[in-house]
Parts: C-alpha cells; sequence; structure tokens
C-alpha cells in the first residue's frame, strides 16, 4: 500500500503549529516504544470516552489509531529480484492440533521469500468445523523488515508468504521467527496468540 504525495493548495504554512506537529510525532514515538511490535488498539469505551473529552468523532479517532498501526506496511515496497538459492529450514510449531511449518526460504539478492504453511485436521473436534486461521504478522529484529504479502488454501490446509529485507544470511542458524496475532481492526477476536519458530 503506497500513498501519493499530496498537493495543499495553502503554501502558507502556519509557523505556531510546528511546535505541536513536533509533539505530535514525539508522543507517536513514544507509544511506538511502548508498544514495541505489539499491535494494541483502545477498547471501544476509550475511544468513545476519549471522543467525548476532545470533541473529536469516534470514527475519526478509530482511523487515527488504525493509521498507527500501518507504518510497517506504508514503509517502501520491496520487490525480491536475482533469485539466487533456496534454504531448506523445515521447521515445525504445533498448537491445539494446529501444525504450522516453515520448510524453505527463497534467497534473493536483496531480499528473502518466506512461506507458512498452516494445516489442520477438519474431523479433528477440537477445531471449529468452519475454521480459518488468521493471517500473522511476522517479526525477526530491528534489522529486518517483515512484510505479509497474504495467502490463500483449501479445507485443512493455507499457506502465507513473507518478504524480509534486506536478505537473511545463508546460514540461518540462530534466527527466531516471531508469529503474532494482529490486533483490531484488522482481527475481529484477537486472542493474542503468538508463537515462535527458531531456524537452523
Amino acid at each position: 500500500m503506497t500513498f501519493e504525495p499530496t498537493e495543499n493548495p495553502n503554501t502558507d504554512y502556519n509557523e505556531s503549529l510546528l511546535s505541536i506537529d513536533k509533539r505530535l510525532c514525539e508522543l507517536l514515538n513514544d507509544r511506538k516504544e511502548i508498544l514495541g511490535k505489539n499491535t494494541i488498539f483502545p477498547p471501544d469505551e476509550v475511544i468513545s470516552k476519549l471522543a467525548d473529552e476532545y470533541n473529536l468523532h469516534e470514527e475519526y479517532l478509530q482511523s487515527l489509531f488504525t493509521t498507527m498501526a500501518m507504518e510497517a506496511s506504508l514503509k517502501p515496497m520491496v520487490v525480491p529480484i536475482e533469485f539466487k538459492k533456496y534454504v531448506p529450514v523445515l521447521k515445525i510449531y504445533e498448537n491445539d492440533g494446529v501444525m504450522y511449518t516453515v520448510t524453505f526460504i527463497r534467497q534473493y539478492a536483496n531480499a528473502s521469500v518466506l512461506y507458512l504453511d498452516i494445516d489442520w485436521e477438519e474431523r479433528n473436534e477440537a477445531i471449529e468445523s468452519n475454521y480459518y486461521p488468521d493471517i500473522f504478522d511476522m517479526f525477526i529484529d530491528d534489522t529486518y523488515i517483515c512484510r505479509s504479502e497474504g495467502g490463500g488454501g483449501t479445507t485443512g490446509h493455507t499457506s502465507y508468504s513473507y518478504i524480509i529485507s534486506p536478505a537473511l544470511p545463508d546460514d540461518v542458524t540462530g534466527i527466531e521467527l516471531i508469529f503474532k496475532e494482529p490486533g483490531r481492526p484488522f482481527n475481529e477476536n484477537p486472542t493474542g496468540f503468538e508463537f515462535s519458530i527458531k531456524l537452523g
């Protein structure tokens, strides 16, 4: 997702706004530091209270907090170029009858592409018959930007892909992949579920 620069017909920027805009940016950074890699939205009752207190529309605040959580997706898109090799992984995490698997990584000159396969047995009584896994946000550490490319699947199986930049080293021993359920509004009923897969 990208946004085109907006053309502002009003070129007379009020310099008295600069101190306020700086404070807004400072507060955004403070919120990011507290959140870390989490995506947490204020509960509906908090949004309603803030809207009343500051005379703002609830929809406006919802939109504002949603945009805050989209920073990673608004960074410049990295398109993998110059395929180099496959790096076999075959690491599995299992939870409540659902298997999460990373089988291999595609290595490119400027990025890596990783696939998360999710499999479950439809006849497993512990899993709802209409079960379909949510997409996960993936994190490594501050060195790498991980972008979800979406995915799809069939009954009992789905697969999601992620672009990682810069490219992972060919020896991925010790690298830990952290998968987290996104919070609202990206996930209607977040449970806070997360898991990690250590490579190598």
